[in-house]
């Protein structure tokens, strides 16, 4: 009796094909979730910024006091390693004195852990002032 080919031979590819798809398929899916984690953390840091800048620019408060509401919003949300380098300052580039906040932080790669100073946000608000002018 003649013995089939090595080649016609499909017995035991099931659990390989499975555990390559599925390697395959695990790694798609880590990769989707970091890249969603990144997204969160940017967004956090800029929205943390935006209410920062705006904070600063009110009659009643100084920059610093913007800077630590910036501090506090990113060290509620995703923790203090991300909020340590807070930049306030003024500006009159858009034709206004504006005061402008930068946060440079870790851009996530793996987990929370990342490439330091990997982004920058920055975001400005108009100031204000109690003049009848």
């Amino acid at each position: 009796m003649p013995r089939p080919a090595l080649s016609a031979d499909e017995r035991g590819s099931s659990p390989v094909e499975f555990v390559l798809v599925g390697a395959l398929l695990t790694a798609l899916v880590l990769a989707v979730l970091q890249l969603a984690l990144a997204m969160y953390v940017r967004n956090v840091v800029h929205d943390a910024a935006v209410e920062g800048a705006q904070y600063a620019a009110l009659a009643d408060t100084t920059l610093s006091e913007g800077a630590e509401r910036t501090r506090a919003v990113i060290d509620r949300a995703v923790g203090a390693a991300y909020s340590q380098d807070v930049s306030v300052g003024k500006d009159r580039s858009l034709g206004h004195e504006s005061v402008v906040v930068r946060v440079r932080t870790s851009l996530p790669v793996l987990g929370l852990v990342g490439v330091p100073y990997g982004m920058e946000v920055e975001a400005r608000a108009p100031v204000e002032s109690l003049d009848d002018d």
